[in-house]
């Protein structure tokens, strides 16, 4: 007899809770094999597939696509057996519906399903251990062997085949076991009140699946809805019509008008729950410069221009923006640092993991650039484009979003020149970058036009006072204005 292995959405690191299931990879019946990824779940941080410890037949699967789930919620069970000593899957537990009567469950999540609970004998199952392919349990790889359709054939599939001849003819108390293994699917079949005994299982050898119970209901619900005449609404009596309003009729508002709900869950929700803790713990204030970025603009080009094709990517202007930004930290460490409230301390931090605020069809999410301190412009500027591109496939990893002490925003992209920006909790300062457009502007103690920019600074003053921010912002528009000064920390 096979063993029914339940397998519970892992903790998926960096402190997550939940999950929102995106797609299912894999159908019930589906054979899987050990490690295969069989769902794609959106966390608050990254898209993440999951893949299941144990190689067997899919029995069941928890959760529709769009349904979030806490860490620990069961996501799938299969049904796990050694080649020669498979027992009859559809046979498994008697008809009252017990989670006893579906086999021997065993629950696999986090460390726990690579490591122990799956039974001795011929029944043991093979769990890999790898509850997230890139995290890992940690737990000893047991030997991997592929699971083979055929070799979950059912022995005594006749037995399933006569029960079903004989199922209408046998009263209820001497009928044989029911051919089902997922507890779920019995107790949807007792909610709907449902006799399991009068349906033909879709799955292997007859197994009755959640879909055929799930057909089962929106057939009968379709029954009863036929069942209903139309000519019942005119047997209403001529006095209840006569107790309608004689005033001017009330208009009705249009279903199209109606108030639109969206859950805030996944990336949206954890903007909203940093952004919200920011504004309530952190008293912020901004400060901002008009800076002309003439000369910097003309320095970018000379970079770009110099050594040809052959000379790699392009230096963006948000790359040398980064580079300014690690230059102004190095001279100004107030501003990279944190608050620990519990002890009362600023703890300014030794590396600068500068983040940049990125706009994805998934939301906002702000990719983190790690020792941006020992990179030079061009260095950041590859790593601004892989995260990017990483950020628009939704492929970004929870390290990749998280750990970030700095965060430059380039809202200049959307068209707008100014912004007072949130700031990213935990880190003590943001900075902004509108748009580089032409204005009027006095150089030389002449009227030009030049390329000019705003700069903003949103800081927590409880890490600095305001002339160590204005301090900081001075110096960025000094290096945007004469990148020359830049050469004196390179």
């Amino acid at each position: 007899m096979p063993q029914v292995f339940e397998f519970k959405l892992p903790d998926l690191g960096e402190g997550l809770t939940e999950a929102e299931i995106v797609r299912w990879l894999v159908e019930v019946g589906d054979v899987v094999a050990i490690d295969q990824p069989v769902v794609e779940v959106e966390t608050a941080k990254a898209m993440v597939e999951v893949p299941c410890p144990y190689g067997g037949v899919v029995t069941a699967r928890f959760g529709e696509e769009g349904t979030e789930l806490p860490v620990g919620a069961p996501l799938l069970t299969v049904a796990v057996g050694s080649e020669g000593a498979l027992g009859p899957v559809g046979l498994v537990g008697s008809g009252s519906g017990s989670g006893a009567e579906a086999g021997s469950v065993v629950s696999a999540v986090g460390s726990g399903a690579g490591s122990g609970g799956a039974g001795s004998g011929s029944g043991e199952a093979e769990a890999s251990g790898n509850v997230l392919v890139g995290y890992g349990t940690g737990a000893p790889v047991a030997r991997r062997r592929r699971v083979r359709p055929e070799a979950m054939a059912v022995p005594a599939a006749a037995h399933v085949t006569a029960a079903a001849a004989v199922s209408a003819a046998v009263p209820d108390a001497v009928q044989g076991p029911v051919a089902v293994v997922s507890p779920l699917v019995r107790k949807l079949a007792r909610q709907h009140d449902l006799d399991l005994r009068q349906l033909a299982g879709s799955g292997p050898d007859g197994l009755i699946l959640r879909a055929d119970v799930e057909s089962a209901i929106r057939a009968l619900a379709e029954g009863a809805a036929a069942a209903t005449p139309t000519s019942a609404l005119a047997s209403v009596p001529e006095s209840v019509s006569a107790v309608q309003p004689s005033g001017p009729s009330v208009a009705q508002p249009a279903a199209s008008s109606a108030v639109e709900r969206i859950p805030l869950r996944g990336v949206r929700g954890a903007v909203a729950d940093k952004l919200a803790r920011s504004r309530r713990e952190i008293p912020d204030a901004t400060c901002w410069v008009d800076a002309d970025a003439t000369e910097l603009m003309a320095a970018r080009s000379a970079m770009n221009s110099a050594g040809g094709p052959a000379a790699g990517p392009k230096v963006s202007v948000l790359a040398l923006l980064a580079r300014i930004c690690t230059a102004a930290l190095a001279r100004f460490p107030e501003l990279n640092s944190t608050v620990d409230l519990a002890a009362r301390e600023i703890v300014r931090l030794p590396q600068v993991h500068l983040g940049f605020a990125a706009q994805t069809e998934r939301g906002l999410v702000v990719p983190v650039v790690r020792d941006a301190q020992a990179r030079n412009a061009e260095s950041i500027g590859a790593e601004i484009a892989r995260l990017t591109e990483a950020a628009r496939t939704g492929r970004l990893t929870p390290a990749e979003l998280t750990g970030g002490t700095f965060t430059l925003n380039n809202y200049g992209v959307f068209g707008v020149d100014g912004s007072t920006p949130i700031i990213n909790h935990p880190e003590a300062a943001m900075l902004g970058v509108g748009r580089i457009v032409p204005k009027p502007w006095v150089h030389e103690g002449e009227l030009a036009v030049r390329q000019v920019v705003q700069l903003s600074l949103t800081f927590d003053h409880r890490v600095c006072d305001g002339g160590t921010a204005g301090g900081f912002l001075r110096y960025v528009a000094d290096c945007v204005e004469q990148p020359a000064v830049l050469l004196r920390t390179l």
